[in-house]
């Protein structure tokens, strides 16, 4: 088993990655860091820009996140994965066999994350596996 950490350098999801940290030492278990790198359009000269771009703020995203685990004395792994964030959560929760896949939010109300469709609203509905939402610090 593992748990699944989506991380994105945002402050809900550094907040979440002091979480899944201790939840995966606590449970001896490994942490798979994960950045859904989808980059918004689907064509043309601007769309694989934007991918790179993407691909790369995910890539230090995760390293960051990597020694901050590491130094916490978790083994962790990372998954930068082409696609939406929930989908690419869900995907990498699969293969690893994930105890539950563990999310920063940021603080906004259910409304506005039904409308907008963030990323753990879409997790409380779509996973089978658990999902803990972790709400930034007020």
């Amino acid at each position: 088993m593992s748990v699944v950490l989506g991380f994105d350098e945002s402050p809900g999801a550094v907040r979440a990655l002091t979480v899944a940290i201790e939840l995966s030492a606590a449970f001896d278990e490994p942490l798979v860091l994960v950045y859904g790198a989808a980059a918004p359009g689907a064509m043309g000269d601007e769309y694989a820009a934007h991918q790179q771009a993407v691909r790369e703020a995910g890539q230090l995203a995760l390293e960051h996140a990597v020694r901050v685990a590491e130094e916490a004395g978790v083994r962790a792994t990372v998954e930068l994965i082409d696609q939406k964030p929930a989908p690419a959560l869900m995907d990498a929760a699969s293969r690893h066999a994930a105890r539950f896949i563990v999310v920063g939010t940021w603080g906004e109300s259910p409304v506005r994350g039904a409308l907008l469709g963030s990323t753990p609203h879409k997790l409380l509905h779509l996973s089978g596996v658990p999902v803990l939402c972790v709400p930034t610090e007020t």
